[in-house]
Formats: structure tokens, sequence, C-alpha cells
């Protein structure tokens, strides 16, 4: 992970896969069957009935929520080794938010059934409630405040390595389907902000398309993430 403003490096990410331990995760995945979804695809929709479970493997999700009042709020991003769609299945809701693909990703798909199951056999009800509340610190180490070009690319850096990016081969790059008001939102600041931080990254191969974030030189992203959160 990358190094948050005032040069301090980030606690290791709190995935599920680390708090269940290696041999606990793949006894989970051989109940699913796998799921393979592009950049922009729906994973699960806001008011459906908790029918299943989605484990990441690869790529990186977001999570998102339609207020009453219409507007539509970026809640957190998710990668390898998290779980998504669990809290409608556990507590017999309809999902409170959508989860899309941001990137390629790989997911798991465990049924409601399967997951309760296995959750019970494995007395996994407090690892859950400790998995929550560490997401929910997560997002608010996120919405620190500081330069804001510094904490885009941090940002930007960070999706990377959480999609299992930590390079980008040659002649390839990082495609995020996420749009400015997003990140805007991610942030905490305006979308115009957002705008004129984007343009100030553009020298490093940062560019922006319709809906879309494309990151060709990871490595420069990365040194001018870390020279400006010192």
């Amino acid at each position: 992970m990358s190094d948050r403003i005032g040069g301090a490096p980030d606690p290791p990410l709190l995935t599920l896969r680390r708090l269940m331990g290696e041999a606990l995760w793949t006894d989970m995945l051989e109940q699913s069957f796998e799921r393979r979804h592009p950049a922009g695809d729906t994973l699960l929709r806001q008011g459906e009935s908790g029918t299943h479970v989605l484990a990441l493997r690869g790529g990186v999700v977001k999570v998102t929520r339609r207020e009453r009042s219409g507007d539509l709020t970026l809640l957190a991003f998710r990668g390898p080794g998290e779980l998504v769609g669990e809290v409608a299945v556990l507590d017999g809701a309809v999902r409170s938010a959508s989860v899309e693909a941001i990137s390629h990703c790989s997911v798991a798909v465990l049924s409601k059934a399967e997951f309760l199951r296995f959750v019970t056999d494995h007395d996994m009800f407090p690892m859950l409630v400790r998995y929550a509340l560490g997401r929910l610190r997560e997002s608010d180490r996120a919405r620190g405040g500081g330069d804001v070009v510094a904490r885009l690319a941090a940002s930007l850096v960070s999706l990377a390595d959480i999609s299992g990016l930590s390079t980008i081969p040659p002649g390839r790059h990082l495609e995020l389907a996420l749009t400015r008001d997003e990140l805007a939102q991610h942030l905490r600041v305006s979308r115009n902000t957002i705008t004129a931080c984007l343009s100030e990254l553009e020298p490093l191969r940062v560019r922006t398309g319709r809906k879309r974030i494309f990151i060709d030189d990871l490595p420069a992203l990365r040194q001018v993430a870390a020279a400006l959160s010192a």
C-alpha cells in the first residue's frame, strides 16, 4: 500500500482472506463457482434480495449507494481477498448498495445457503464483525485531509495495489472505470478540484476517458505519491 499523508505507512489491508488464513479461505472458495467481469459490469444491485455473496479473487470494485435525494455516494473500494454482498445475506434485508467492477474482475460466487452454512460450521460470526469494523476504519482513513494532488495520486496507486497490479507490464495500462464525480466523493473535494488535479498528473501518463481513468506509468505515479506524501 502507498504511504499516507504525513509519511506514516498504511497498516496492512484488513481483508477477510487475511483474517481467515489461507486454509479456511481456500476451503470457502471450494464451495463456490468462478465468474469473470469486465470493467463497468454491475456485480450486485441496490434493492435486490441477498441471494448470494461474492469473494473477490482479482480486480477492484466500487461500492455505491443511491440516496433518497437521488444522489449517488461512493462508499468504498474493494479488492482481492475481500467479501461483498454478505450484509444482505446475514440480515435478510435487501442490498443497501450496488457493487460495480472498475477493472477486470474475477469473483467466487457462494449461494446464501452455502455461505451461511460455512460461516456457522466455522464459527465465523465474530470474525465477520471484526472485518466489518476494519472496513469502517479504512473508509475513515481514505477521507483524511492533506494536499489533494498527493491524496489523488496515493489513491490511484492504492487502487493499483489493491487490484494486485503492483507493476504494469510495458505496453499495457491499468484501466479503472471511475468518474471525476466518484473520485471527488471519495476524497471529499469538488469535481473541479479533481479535474485540476488530474491535469497535474497528465505528465505522469494518467489519462482520462469517458467514465475511465487510465494509468500508463505506475512507477512514476508511485514516486510522485511518495514524494508529495513525505
